[in-house]
C-alpha cells in the first residue's frame, strides 16, 4: 500500500501487498517481503531484510547503527523472519564486521521496548518479553523464553527449549530444555511444561532430567559429570545436545541450585 504520510527511499525494496501506515520512515537497502504490516511511526534504516507476515508495531526501530564504539560503517544486515511480531518502541541493531548480521528467526514475539544488540543471533519460535536487554554477541536458541526485564551479558549463549526468569541477570550460558532463575542465575529444574506443549513424550522428558541430575545434583564437577553421562547414559540426540552444549561453553554455564 502506498502510504503518502510515509517516507519511503525509492530503492527499498517492498513487496506490492505490505501495508504501510503514516509516518513511517524507510531508507534505502532495505527488503520487505509480502503480507507484511509496517504500524505508524516506525523507522527501518539500512540494512534491514524482513520477511513475510512481519508485524512491527508503532515506535519500534530497526537496523539502526550498531551501539559499538569499533563499528566502522560497514556494510551490515539486521533480518527478520516470517511470521514474527515486533511490538511497540522496539530497537533492533544491525550487525558489525563480527558476524555481518544481526538475525531473528520465524515466528518470534518480541514485546515491547527490548532491545537486541549488533551481532544476536535468535532462533525460531522465541518469545522475548517485555524490556528484555541483550547486549551483542547474544546467542538465543529456538524455542527459548526470556522473561520480562531479563538483561543479557554479551557473548551469553541461552540453549534451545529454555525459560529464563523474568528480571534475571544472566551472565553465563543457559545449557538446553533448562528453567533458570534467582540469583546468582541458576539451574531452576526444567522446562518439563513447555517440553510437553511442544510434544515431548513422557519417557524423553524423565531422561532430560536425569541427565541434569548427573551436571546438577550429584555434587560432581561439569568435567566428572560429562564424562559420566557418555558412560552410563544411552546416547541420544538430546544427550548429546547437551553435553556439547557444556563443552563448547566460553562464558561458563550457570551453576546448579545450592540451599542458601
Amino acid at each position: 500500500m502506498n502510504q503518502p504520510l510515509a517516507y519511503i527511499h525509492p530503492e527499498a525494496k517492498i513487496a506490492r501487498n505490505v501495508v504501510i501506515e503514516p509516518f513511517v520512515t524507510i531508507s534505502k537497502n532495505v527488503t520487505i517481503d509480502e503480507g507484511s504490516w509496517i504500524g505508524p511511526n516506525v523507522t527501518i534504516m539500512e540494512g534491514a531484510r524482513i520477511g513475510k507476515n512481519v508485524k512491527i508495531f508503532p515506535g519500534a526501530v530497526i537496523s539502526a547503527v550498531p551501539q559499538d564504539l569499533k563499528f566502522g560503517g560497514e556494510e551490515t544486515t539486521l533480518e527478520i523472519g516470517d511470521n514474527t511480531v515486533i511490538r511497540e518502541c522496539v530497537t533492533l541493531n544491525r550487525g558489525t564486521h563480527a558476524t555481518k548480521k544481526t538475525s531473528i528467526g520465524k515466528d518470534c514475539l518480541v514485546m515491547a521496548y527490548t532491545h537486541v544488540a549488533h551481532d544476536c543471533h535468535i532462533g525460531d519460535n522465541c518469545i522475548l518479553v517485555n524490556a528484555v536487554q541483550l547486549a551483542g554477541h547474544v546467542t538465543i536458541e529456538d524455542w527459548a523464553i526470556i522473561g520480562g526485564a531479563a538483561a543479557v551479558h554479551q557473548f551469553v549463549k541461552i540453549g534451545a527449549h529454555t525459560m529464563v526468569s523474568g528480571g534475571s541477570l544472566v551472565r553465563k550460558d543457559v545449557p538446553p530444555y533448562t528453567k533458570a532463575g534467582r540469583e546468582p542465575l541458576s539451574y531452576a529444574g526444567i522446562n518439563s511444561v513447555g517440553l510437553r506443549r511442544r510434544g515431548f513424550a513422557n519417557e524423553k522428558i524423565a531422561e532430560i532430567q536425569e541427565i541434569y541430575r548427573y551436571i546438577f545434583l550429584k555434587g560432581l564437577n561439569n568435567s566428572k559429570a560429562l564424562d559420566l553421562l557418555e558412560v552410563e547414559m544411552s546416547p541420544s540426540r538430546e544427550r548429546d545436545e547437551i553435553i556439547n552444549f557444556f563443552r563448547s561453553s566460553d562464558r561458563g554455564v550457570m551453576k546448579g541450585y545450592t540451599a542458601r
